[in-house]
């Protein structure tokens, strides 16, 4: 398969995922776009929204569709790291009465991972993912374990909600490619979510995509050729949200520490991806406009004047891609 008809092959397998999840999501059409280019980019992503949003219905949806193994993990105050990498256990061999340790693969061995209320775990917990995200293995007593690939960790998280709460270390966040905020449904989709839910039971997804061809995917897109100028964007992008070398005043009044170098790789990366989707051959610098939102949302600190004048991180990204335009 050549390059052109790889790249007509993500934008088809991507029109039938969001075809067959649009039977069981209704709306949340963004959403849904950043998590597929999450998914192609081999990035992780974390789910920010208050209950009842259908963020762990997305998620389960986007399992559904794909034939990859999914596992759940809820996060609790009492979760320790070896209930989701695994734990050692002693065996004995009945004929010669010799014990020996074996590994019991945890729920982090999947291709999907859903991580829900990522942050009512402390901070020990949390970072087990850390490695598994970063370097797709487990680590038991000295023994490295590798993950199947695809390796997706989508974590969730409600932002209301802070009593017993850990907030996730800067090391981890950096670790998720995109941090979406999940919002409320329009009147019209909120009806007509009311008519389905409340009416026939659950809709069946139907698998349209293997895991060998989402593999193809991710290879596809990872060649894609990048201009210059674009990847000199996403890197001024990233570059611009640091408060000691910001042309932007917004910036040096309002933010503590702004993005790191993997800010301009996951810009560049994601905004290939997404011109994939749209059966383009290459990104421009509209597609990494259009990732900016998701990518350093996370990545960037409000100092305390921020706070007190009620400048939101949203706000200032919103700033510097209108800076970015003149």
């Amino acid at each position: 398969m050549d390059k052109i008809e790889a790249l007509k092959a993500v934008h088809t397998h991507y029109k039938a995922i969001r075809s067959e999840i649009a039977k069981a999501i209704i709306g949340q059409d963004e959403i849904l776009e950043a998590l597929l280019i999450a998914f192609f980019s081999n990035g992780h992503a974390q789910l920010v929204g208050v209950p009842g949003l259908a963020k762990t219905m997305m998620i389960q949806s986007l399992a559904d569709v794909m034939d990859l193994r999914f596992r759940r993990i809820q996060f609790t105050p009492d979760l320790m790291p070896s209930d989701i990498t695994g734990t050692e256990v002693i065996e004995e061999d009945m004929q010669t009465g010799r014990r020996s340790f074996r590994f019991i693969k945890g729920p982090l061995f999947g291709n999907i991972i859903l991580a829900d209320e990522i942050n009512r775990t402390p901070p020990k917990t949390q970072s087990a993912l850390l490695e598994a995200m970063q370097e797709h293995q487990v680590t038991a007593a000295g023994t490295s374990y590798p993950l199947e690939a695809p390796f997706f960790v989508l974590a969730t998280q409600n932002p209301i909600e802070q009593e017993g709460t850990y907030p996730l270390p800067e090391a981890q966040l950096d670790r998720f490619m995109f941090q979406l905020n999940v919002g409320y449904p329009s009147a019209e989709e909120e009806k007509e979510i009311v008519v389905r839910t409340t009416g026939s039971g659950p809709v069946q997804l139907q698998k349209v995509i293997s895991r060998d061809e989402l593999l193809e995917i991710q290879k596809a897109v990872g060649t894609l050729p990048v201009a210059g100028h674009v990847v000199d964007h996403a890197i001024a992008m990233a570059r611009s949200t640091r408060p000691d070398g910001s042309s932007i005043p917004m910036i040096g009044k309002y933010v503590k520490w702004g993005a790191g170098p993997r800010a301009s790789q996951y810009l560049v990366i994601a905004a290939k991806t997404r011109a994939a989707l749209s059966g383009k051959l290459t990104p421009d610098e509209e597609d990494v406009n259009a990732v900016a939102p998701q990518v350093l949302r996370h990545r960037i600190l409000r100092n305390f004047k921020a706070e007190a004048d009620g400048v939101s991180v949203d706000d200032l990204i919103r700033q510097l891609i209108r800076e970015s335009h003149d």
